[in-house]
């Protein structure tokens, strides 16, 4: 079937269940990451005006690489499999613009070529790219993840063999899978003495994605390496304290409630976004993506996050302690009132980051 999005039309497989299986080529709930790639893409190249050459690692139907050779980048797209390579070239060809087409495993062409930009949209975990992904970027390393049951601590036993860390299934799952993601990701360019920094990170629609810009020498891998702790949290009272460092030292108990504290990590501690740069990134959403609006109001939210490591839900609070839910704004204003810094997330729409612990917030909302 033929898809239009932003300035391009390209040719896709047809199928039903987008998104599922090992033979997906298209993915049309992607498109919001899609859009929101070229608007990086060019708030980065703004912000790095040396930077021309971008890599589309496991391209499928190409449309991805597409709309950034239509974008004017220098573009390359790469895939092993047969049919995704003719897409790639016809895609191509159908928008006449040029790029270069890889016939190969990407991991064979990031250990044997570097580029400015690189894109790794892999189905499913993206870390077995991870490492010829680092060694084959220059500037910007563009990762997304689809496998969020590993990486949010549902499927437990296969996050912790893919990204070396133990994450938690807690009520704040979706920046556990993200910071357990970015953790990741910096361990890799550390091995290289790399700094791999997030400048634009979300989790949305069922999966990660995160834009990270590289510096490079052994002091700033180090310092990357100091953001990287553990998270303590209980269960039943929803306490939950972030602790720098690679060696976790979890308290024997909740200080609140006295249960049991589990301890995910390690994860990543520091900023999952430069505000910045995001509000750039707004600035060159425009209005032949289909998502723009959509695309705009994420933007904003993430703009405004509160710099901290985890993330409350206020319907789950109010549940645990016997009472009504309010109205976000009110909820955080109250907050505020109490002398608190508290912001709305872009996890959902009860959510909210606060620099407050579960009992401050307790008493600071109650009537």
């Amino acid at each position: 079937m033929r898809v239009s999005e932003g300035q391009v039309t390209a040719t896709v497989p047809e199928q039903p269940d987008a998104g599922k299986g090992a033979d997906v080529f298209f993915n049309p709930v992607q498109e919001l990451n899609r859009d929101l790639t070229v608007a990086a893409l060019r708030a980065y190249r703004e912000r790095t005006p040396r930077v021309g050459s971008y890599l589309d690692a496991t391209a499928a139907s190409g449309i991805r690489g597409v709309r950034a050779a239509a974008d004017g980048w220098e573009t390359s797209l790469c895939d092993i499999d047969d049919e995704a390579v003719a897409l790639c070239r016809s895609n191509l060809d159908a928008n006449d613009l040029d790029g270069t087409v890889h016939h190969e495993n990407a991991n064979v062409l990031m250990h044997s070529e570097a580029f400015d930009v690189v894109d790794l949209d892999p189905f499913g975990t993206p870390i077995p790219f991870a490492d010829a992904a680092v060694q084959g970027t220059k500037h910007l390393l563009c990762v997304t993840a689809t496998d969020t049951a590993p990486l949010c601590g549902a499927h437990f036993e296969s996050g912790v063999r893919s990204y070396g860390a133990v994450p938690r299934n807690t009520e704040f799952h979706p920046e556990m899978g993200m910071r357990v993601l970015l953790s990741a990701m910096v361990r890799t360019a550390a091995r290289y003495d790399i700094a791999a920094r997030p400048i634009m990170s979300h989790a949305t629609n069922h999966y990660v994605r995160t834009y990270l810009e590289f510096d490079h020498g052994a002091k700033v891998a180090n310092d990357c390496i100091d953001d990287l702790g553990h998270v303590y949290y209980c269960q039943r009272c929803l306490w939950r304290e972030a602790e720098r460092g690679l060696i976790a030292d979890a308290p024997d108990d909740c200080p609140h409630c006295g249960e049991h504290v589990q301890t995910a990590g390690p994860i990543w501690l520091a900023r999952t976004c430069e505000p910045e740069f995001v509000r750039s990134v707004a600035e060159r959403v425009t209005e032949e993506m289909g998502t723009a609006e959509k695309a705009r109001e994420l933007c904003a939210t993430l703009a405004g996050e509160l710099d901290t490591p985890t993330h409350y839900d206020q319907h789950r609070l109010c549940k645990r302690w016997g009472r009504g839910a309010e109205a976000m704004e009110t909820f955080n204003e109250k907050l505020r009132d109490a002398g608190f810094s508290a912001s709305r997330t872009h996890y959902g729409g009860t959510t909210f980051k606060t620099d407050a612990d579960v009992a401050e917030i307790r008493e600071s909302t109650a009537e």
